[in-house]
């Protein structure tokens, strides 16, 4: 069974941009910790790293 774990940027405040994480067997899981039922975006690990970086650099318009 897959476990996913609520990032800790999350608060349970009920805030919109709560997400979670899972190691699959070869990438990473995301999905919307509020409606996890609507599936998950899964990204190679090296997708999954350049995206935390671009998301610390701002460079993406989120």
């Amino acid at each position: 069974m897959t476990q996913w774990r609520k990032s800790s940027r999350s608060a349970d405040t009920g805030q919109a941009n709560c997400v979670e994480l899972a190691r699959l067997t070869f990438a990473v899981g995301i999905r919307d910790s509020k409606a996890p039922e609507a599936g998950h975006l899964a990204l190679s690990p090296q997708n999954f790293a350049e995206l935390v970086s671009r998301i610390r650099r701002d460079e993406l318009n989120l």
